[in-house]
């Protein structure tokens, strides 16, 4: 059994932090140089999330740029409705929600020019599952 904590749990955990700006670049090959947040191979080509300013360094397209924001929530690989939850809230806003996880964190990659109002949304769905809450 998971020690993770329930659904509602998790999100009254949620605490969305900037973490900056990315771009997602599609190449043929990795461009030596780079650290890119992460690597998604496709059948024929890789994309490549990194920064900004190692996708100017390293000649890529930087025109179209996404923030991320870490949930900071306690949830796990296993955890259900977390994704969709956060998904919903902001598409209802007509707001991107590209989700990268990993085994311990979720990462959104959200327009930038919408970061503010996105981290606004996900503080107020952390504050209202806290609400939602049996009191101890």
């Amino acid at each position: 059994m998971s020690s993770m904590p329930n659904f509602d749990q998790a999100l009254a955990s949620l605490s969305a932090t900037f973490e900056g700006e990315y771009v997602f670049a599609l190449v043929d090959d990795i461009p030596t140089g780079i650290r890119p947040f992460a690597i998604v191979r496709d059948a024929d080509l890789y994309t490549v999330v990194l920064s900004t300013d190692q996708a100017a360094d390293a000649g890529l397209p930087t025109a179209k740029t996404y923030a991320r924001i870490s949930l900071g929530l306690a949830a796990d690989l296993d955890s259900i409705g977390i994704t969709s939850t956060v998904s919903q809230v902001l598409s209802a806003r007509s707001i991107v929600a590209n989700v990268i996880t990993s085994a311990r964190q979720t990462h959104l990659f959200v327009q930038a020019d919408r970061a503010q109002e996105a981290a606004d949304l996900l503080t107020e769905l952390g504050r209202n599952a806290q609400g939602w809450l049996p009191k101890p």
